[in-house]
Parts: structure tokens; sequence; C-alpha cells
């Protein structure tokens, strides 16, 4: 990604902020593929090809916009990554753990 950027003069132009921002406007087309489709099934099974290869390249756009903004962080996103699924592990423990949230809407589930 960094050679990437360096080939076309565009680390002027990759701040964090700016980074930040264009991550931001990737997410934002991402969400507009969702918007207006209800609840999707796992495998996407009533889409068509061409939807998917767009939702496929809106995740790259996400995708490549957070590991640029990493590595212009100094950030190492593998461990941060790991780190961070260690201390949700921590918090969320096994037991119990799809007992504890049945349903968005039933009023009887704990919080």
């Amino acid at each position: 990604m960094d050679d990437f950027a360096k080939e076309r003069d565009w680390e002027k132009f990759h701040s964090p902020r700016n980074l930040l921002l264009a991550l931001v406007g990737e997410v934002g087309e991402l969400s507009e593929i969702f918007q207006w489709k209800g609840e999707v099934p796992k495998g996407l099974p009533d889409w068509k090809e061409e939807e998917k290869v767009h939702l496929g390249e809106e995740l790259s756009d996400v995708l490549l916009y957070l590991v640029r903004l990493s590595d212009v962080c100094g950030i190492d996103l593998d461990k941060a990554a790991l780190r961070k699924i260690e201390l949700n592990a921590q918090k969320y423990p096994v037991k119990e753990s799809s007992n504890r949230y049945k349903s968005t809407d039933d009023p009887s589930a704990a919080a």
C-alpha cells in the first residue's frame, strides 16, 4: 500500500485524518448496498452476481483504507486485532454466551 501511494505521489494526502474520513466515506458506500434490503441471509442467496461483485469491491475499499490508516499511524494491525480478540474473550466468556442475548426484540433478554 505504501508503494502504491508513493508511486502516485499520494503520500502528502494520506494524513491519519484524511485516511479516516476516506474510510468513513467507504463505509457509507458499503452501507448503501444493504440500506433497503432488510435482513439478508448468510451467503446472500438471493443476490445477483454483480451485486456480490460490487459488495466485494466496497469491502475491499474499506479494508484497504483501514490497512493504510493503520500503517500511517504506526499500528501493527495484526497484533492489535489479536489483542482485541483476547480482550473480547475475557470480556465475553464462552459460558452461557449464547443464552445471554436472546433477541433484539425480546424484552426479557439480558442486556
